[in-house]
């Protein structure tokens, strides 16, 4: 926020009209407002005050407003305050009246009371003309509250220190100075923060001593797991750089198991290699004695042959005379029915000579023996 001028009209204890030019004020950088008591000091802050926020700080205005009118104005003049300001990159003007006594104009003679007034302005630099905001109190107050971001109150505490408070300010030892930029500047909300941020940070550091605690048994068991060759120095929960040091024992137990690992894989294909040569030392062994197996079988059979010989020749004898008495078999077979023919041609002879006499039979016995030597 930057002021620029400042306009004052039956104000405080200033009966007539006065202008300040903070422009030029506060063209070597910094400006001094000073003078005896009563010189309209605080009367130009209040005057400011006023003209943002519609009320001047601490108890000087009741609450009609009326001490804000001086008692060296002129009854016909009303009180006016006019402020020209750049907040937020928006050069603003700002007029208010509060209200005030004025004599009747008509009728039987007295004072009748005329409402506050405000106003709200902004320059608009390509028309090169002021346009008007509103003339509502409740949202002059409201668009300058949000353009400043304080609002009355935290605006006299920050901005317009009072004069009392800042000599005691001054006086005061560290302790009670404390005491009293608490009350001007209303710090509770400060000692809140710290309060809660205190108990975030108790919180955090039990948090951060439960997860260094689960760190270090994590970190020992690394160490058991590796026969003691990790080297890891006395720690305890909540030491700074502990979880750096775990960290770093990590990394060189994690190297060293990738080595061990290493080791063993390659101790692994040794051994896969030496199993593939067995397995096929194996097979051939195997196949050895399995031809050993047959051959000692060929030469047990070759013996028991060779033993069996006689009764093999003696057979094929038998085989060879049975084959050859194959060749007479159907001529012993005719011999064989001839013969039966025979016998039953006989027979029936027989059987037939016992019906006839005793004389033909002998005779036809005769011819028939006679015809057989034939």
């Amino acid at each position: 926020m930057r002021l620029h001028r400042l306009d004052l009209t039956a104000f405080g204890p200033f009966g007539g009209p006065q202008s300040v030019d903070f422009d030029d004020l506060s063209a070597a950088g910094i400006f001094l407002l000073h003078g005896p008591t009563g010189a309209g000091k605080t009367s130009i802050l209040d005057a400011v005050c006023y003209a943002l926020y519609g009320s001047v700080p601490g108890a000087r205005q009741n609450g009609q407003g009326l001490t804000l009118r001086s008692d060296h104005a002129d009854p016909a003049t009303r009180t006016e305050v006019t402020l020209e300001l750049t907040v937020a990159g928006r050069r603003l003007e700002i007029t208010r009246q509060p209200p005030w006594e004025r004599p009747k104009k008509r009728g039987r003679p007295g004072t009748t009371v005329e409402k506050a007034q405000s106003t709200l302005r902004e320059y608009d630099p390509a028309a090169g003309a002021w346009k008007s905001l509103g003339r509502s109190h409740q949202e002059i107050g409201e668009e300058i509250t949000q353009l400043l971001g304080m609002s009355r109150e935290q605006f006299c505490q920050v901005v317009l220190l009072p004069q009392g408070d800042f000599a005691r300010f001054l006086r005061a030892d560290a302790e009670a100075r404390g005491r009293l930029l608490g009350r001007l500047f209303d710090t509770r909300r400060f000692a809140e923060v710290e309060k809660r941020l205190a108990d975030r940070r108790r919180t955090a550091e039990a948090r951060v001593r439960e997860g260094d605690a689960a760190l270090l048994a994590d970190a020992h068991r690394m160490q058991q797991a590796a026969d003691g060759t990790l080297d890891l120095p006395e720690l305890t929960p909540g030491e700074p750089g502990l979880a750096d040091t775990v960290l770093a024992a990590a990394a060189q137990a994690r190297s060293t198991a990738r080595e061990r690992l290493t080791i063993a894989e390659c101790g692994v294909l040794a051994a896969d290699s030496a199993r593939a040569a067995a397995d096929r030392a194996l097979t051939g062994v195997r196949e050895l004695a399995r031809l050993q197996r047959r051959f000692a079988d060929a030469q047990d059979r070759a013996r028991q042959l060779a033993e069996r010989a006689g009764e093999y020749e003696e057979t094929r004898a038998r085989m060879e005379r049975s084959r050859k008495a194959e060749a007479v078999a159907p001529a012993l077979e005719l011999r064989d029915a001839a013969d039966a023919e025979h016998r039953r041609a006989t027979d029936a002879d027989a059987r037939a000579r016992a019906r006839l006499p005793r004389e033909y039979a002998d005779a036809g016995a005769a011819g028939l023996a006679a015809a057989a030597r034939r």
